[in-house]
């Protein structure tokens, strides 16, 4: 009887979680959202049907992120949720456990990684790994890391950014940021409460961002309609949101993300430089999206700067095409084993 042991990619993010099966793709795609039972602990809902339930769950069940700025927040939660994610990847009757490589930010530490480690051998993995963000970004987006030269590339995540330079498939220099896709979520919220006196919930304030929401003045621009909660009166209302307000609000996220990008290329040794210039800097992550981010860093860096063909995929896909090569990452210093 033929076997064979499945090999997973996974994007551990703190707003999604991408899972990558060697051989078939990015099989899974979902929010990093666990409903849980108060009185029994026991995970009710994973993923999207989750994510559906956050701020209208009743008191006995609550509906949590166990990922926060790219790192493991609440371990039981993040072991349990992989446990379904996994399972439901390979299915509950499996011969051989599953080989694991798990992407963590650039600037995690031991302790932060050994965690996310224990969490996937206790979800079910026979093998865990990890590689840094940044490196399998660049992979999925398809950048020559391979060969001498510079390669830059930003990924903007839920909770963090991950700015690295890389050349012959090693970072030179890297920078995290704990700034992301959540902290723009947060600035808008605090801006309609200031500005229009409503109270919004998270999943309307990334509604704003993605409908209206920008970096850069744009050629037309947009109004949307907010539904919340009167904070004066405590009744339902609904007001018009602009394009210009929203940017004005991402302005201090976004300011941060553009001045870590410039900090990095002023680090970065010149013959580097010299090639960033010639390629380009690539966004990835779902911030990639954020109307006008690359006319922004390219007018704050004179550098073109371009966002990759499917930003949201390219840290699992790395991932997965990594996993073709896990005998070279047992030896890097990406390695991640965790001892029997």
């Amino acid at each position: 009887m033929f076997s064979f042991t499945p090999e997973l990619g996974i994007d551990l993010g703190t707003a999604n979680i991408l899972v990558y099966m060697r051989g078939k793709g990015v099989v899974l795609r979902e929010p990093s959202v666990v409903a849980i039972s108060q009185s029994t602990k026991r995970v009710l809902a994973v993923g999207e049907e989750a994510r559906l339930m956050l701020g209208r769950t009743p008191g006995n069940i609550t509906a949590i992120r166990p990922m926060s700025d790219g790192v493991i927040a609440d371990y039981t939660t993040t072991r349990k949720m992989l446990e379904h994610l996994i399972r439901k990847v390979v299915g509950r009757k499996r011969i051989f456990k599953p080989r694991v490589l798990v992407c963590v930010p650039s600037n995690v530490t031991d302790v932060e990684r050994r965690a996310v480690l224990q969490a996937a051998r206790e979800a079910g993995a026979g093998e865990a790994y990890t590689i840094e963000e940044p490196m399998a970004a660049a992979i999925g987006a398809g950048l020559p890391i391979a060969n001498p030269g510079g390669n830059m590339v930003v990924d903007i995540g839920g909770g963090t950014t991950d700015i690295a330079v890389i050349s012959l498939e090693g970072i030179v220099i890297s920078r995290s940021l704990r700034v992301g896709g959540n902290k723009m979520d947060e600035v808008i919220t605090r801006h309609v409460r200031a500005a229009h006196n409503l109270m919004i919930g998270d999943r309307t304030a990334e509604e704003i961002k993605i409908k209206i929401g920008s970096a850069y003045p744009l050629e037309q621009e947009l109004v949307m309609d907010v539904r919340g909660r009167d904070l004066v009166a405590g009744l339902p209302r609904t007001v018009q949101a602009t394009s210009e307000e929203i940017r004005q609000a991402l302005s201090e996220p976004v300011t941060q993300i553009v001045e870590r990008v410039r900090s990095v290329l002023e680090e970065t040794p010149p013959e580097l430089s010299a090639d960033i210039i010639e390629r380009g800097v690539w966004l990835t992550g779902g911030g990639a999206l954020l109307r006008g981010l690359d006319k922004l860093l390219s007018a704050a860096t004179d550098i073109p700067v371009y966002v990759a063909d499917d930003p949201l995929s390219c840290v699992a896909l790395g991932t997965g095409r990594a996993l073709e090569e896990l005998p070279a990452i047992r030896q890097s210093e990406y390695r991640g084993i965790l001892n029997t």
